[in-house]
């Protein structure tokens, strides 16, 4: 598999060629410098979200879904949150 950083997301898709593998345990583990590309911890939760047609997996680090529903709610709510 493959793992890169898209406008702050972490993009894991299914290569042949890739360096990474999924452990025996199937979990997909992050190497240190894609964690710190999003500013990840250790033990950070993080949505995930998987699009198979795509054979890829998303990863939305915590910063990233503030941004995502503070723009929803902007939209929603005109900018001035009632």
């Amino acid at each position: 598999m493959s793992i890169r950083e898209r406008h702050g997301l972490i993009v894991v898709s299914a290569d042949p060629q890739g360096v990474f593998k999924v452990a025996k345990e199937g979990h997909v583990r992050l190497p240190a410098v894609v964690r710190q590309w999003c500013g990840l911890a250790a033990g950070d939760r993080v949505l995930i979200v998987a699009e198979p047609a795509s054979g890829r997996l998303v990863v939305h680090p915590p910063a990233k879904l503030d941004e995502l529903i503070a723009h929803a709610h902007d939209a929603v709510f005109g900018g001035g949150h009632e």
